[in-house]
Formats: structure tokens, C-alpha cells, sequence
């Protein structure tokens, strides 16, 4: 969990003054735990002891360990692939770079299994299939492509799905027909994206709910969101891995098919005859192969092309 979960979800009864404290701190996270203490106790309008019993009742050494723990989970958000590409060089022997990814995705697929209540999961659901309005999905430069995958399942559950796929300057006009009916559906993982972050800010702002999918560090959308999916995104590699991202998006959707898959048999029948009208897609029950004249060798139905028809009496 991150420090500002932390700090907004604390169970620990505080004092009037530490909650100020508190407040302060989420009222400008994380620049308001960058400088003093005596700068933050002013802020909060508290003493300077007061922060320090804080920290101590949060479980932190000091202040000063407070201020470390946030440096580094700022600087972690932060990392870029360059960066990450220095921090994770091979250190001697291992089994192979392949075999190392695997493991690593492994490791942070099970870390993503644990790190979401299971109730969560019934709750997306129902964010997705009950919403009255538009479902628009949103996500940024690599992870928009997970939003889509999510848009093509959906919308064999529901109508009113828009994928805005990815962002351009013309995109914020939809912000005008948004509002309380609609959802917002955000895919967002560190380095997080200014536009998309505006976009969700904005949508917040007129009244959209937001359900978030992000990483441990908490995109900034946390604060808007109704609704965070966590996972857990480390890999041995310079980039993040996205696959516990999709895993997890898909884990809510087998989650609204075990549930409600016969609430709208009716629409998937309906879908599917339209593809199959279409020749959407090549089912092997129609395929070539099965046609009666492609069990015929192919040498014999070239003879009976070539030979000439008898006249008929």
C-alpha cells in the first residue's frame, strides 16, 4: 500500500491535530511532505511535536524516515526505462533472460492476486454492466491497448461503450456529454500520462465516476477515482510488464460472466449471427474444409472440370 493510501485510510485514532496533520499532507501529496516539519506544522496549523508524534503513530522512526520513505516511492513513480535499465543489469549467473522475465512476471502476477479484495473484483463488474450512460474507456501510451481489449469485450455486454483509444486535443469535446450517469474507465501505470490524467481530472469534475486500473505507486487519478484496481507491474527489464494489468482486466470480466453471461445471451446470440452474416469470422463448421466438393481430391475435381459434357438425349 502507498503512503497516501496510508494516510487516507488509516484506521489509528487521531487527535484533532493529527488529523490536521493528515489532512495537509493529502491536500497536497506528496509536495507537502518534501520540506520541514515546522514548515508542515505550520501548514497544518499544529507544533512541531505534534508532526513528530504523528510519524512515530504511524510507524515511521521520525519525520525524517517519513520524508525518505516518500522520497522513494516518488522517485520509484518516476523511473523511466533508462533508469530502470541501469537499476536492473545482470548481477552474475542466472538461469537465462527469458527464463528470469517469466519468473518476474510470475512473482508480480501472484502479487497482484493478493493485493485487490475480492470484492473488488463483483464491484467492477457491476460499475461496468450498470452504469446508465456511456462507458468510456481511457488509458495512455501502452496501456490504452489494454482499455480496448476490455472495450471489445464489453461491448458484447452492453451498448453505450466508447474507446477513446488515443488521446488527441479534439478528444476533451467529449467531456461535454459526460456526467453522472456515465463511467470513466482508466487504464494508468507509472510514468503516468499528463493528457490522460487531465482527462480524468476534468471528467471528475463534471460528475463521472471513475473506476482505475493502475500500479502500487497510485496514479494521480487515485484521488478522483471511485473505485482502484491495483497491480503489481515489476519485471526484470527496463520496461514494466503490462501482463498482470491484462490479467487483472480480464479477471473482472470472467467475474461479470460468471455472473451475468446469461443476462445477456440474448444480445451475444444476436451478435454472433450479424458476424456470421458478415463473414466476420471463419467458424469450422463453415470453414472449406468442410464443404462436401473439398473432400474430393483435388486431382479428381480437376478431371471432372477438364472432361466434356455428354449431350443430353
Amino acid at each position: 500500500m502507498s503512503i497516501r493510501e496510508d494516510l487516507a485510510n488509516t484506521s489509528l485514532a487521531l487527535t484533532s491535530a493529527e488529523a490536521k496533520i493528515v489532512q495537509a499532507l493529502l491536500a497536497d501529496f506528496p509536495m507537502s511532505g518534501l520540506g520541514t516539519a515546522t514548515r508542515l506544522a505550520r501548514r497544518a496549523g499544529v507544533s512541531d511535536p505534534t508532526v513528530m508524534r504523528l510519524m512515530i503513530k504511524l510507524g515511521y522512526d521520525g519525520f525524517a524516515d517519513f520524508q525518505a520513505r516518500l522520497l522513494a516511492e516518488v522517485e520509484s513513480r518516476l523511473h523511466s526505462p533508462l533508469l530502470m535499465m541501469e537499476a536492473k543489469r545482470p548481477r552474475g549467473q542466472s538461469e537465462g533472460t527469458a527464463l528470469d522475465y517469466f519468473h518476474s512476471v510470475a512473482e508480480s502476477l501472484e502479487r497482484t492476486r493478493t493485493a485487490v479484495p475480492s470484492q473488488n473484483y463483483a464491484r467492477a463488474a457491476r460499475m461496468l454492466l450498470e452504469c446508465k450512460g456511456q462507458v468510456v474507456l481511457l488509458g495512455g501510451r501502452f496501456s490504452r491497448h489494454i482499455a480496448s481489449m476490455l472495450a471489445g469485450y464489453l461491448v458484447q455486454f452492453r451498448s453505450g461503450v466508447r474507446d477513446m483509444g488515443s488521446l488527441a486535443a479534439a478528444d476533451f469535446d467529449v467531456l461535454i456529454d459526460l456526467g453522472k450517469r456515465d463511467l470513466l474507465v482508466v487504464f494508468d501505470y507509472r510514468r503516468y500520462q499528463s493528457d490522460v490524467v487531465s482527462f480524468a481530472r476534468q471528467a471528475h469534475g463534471r460528475g463521472v465516476p471513475i473506476l482505475l486500473f493502475t500500479d502500487g505507486w497510485l496514479s494521480p487519478i487515485a484521488e478522483y477515482a471511485g473505485l482502484k484496481m491495483v497491480a503489481a507491474i515489476e519485471a526484470s527489464s527496463p520496461f514494466d510488464t503490462l501482463a498482470t494489468a491484462v490479467a487483472q482486466m480480464e479477471a473482472v470480466f470472467a467475474h461479470a460472466m460468471e455472473n451475468d453471461g446469461e443476462g445477456v445471451r440474448k444480445r451475444m446470440e444476436e451478435m454472433e449471427a450479424i458476424r456470421r452474416a458478415n463473414a466476420v469470422t471463419l467458424d469450422v463448421s463453415e470453414s472449406a474444409a468442410d464443404r462436401p466438393e473439398s473432400r474430393v481430391p483435388a486431382r479428381k475435381r480437376r478431371a471432372s472440370k477438364a472432361a466434356p459434357k455428354k449431350p443430353q438425349a
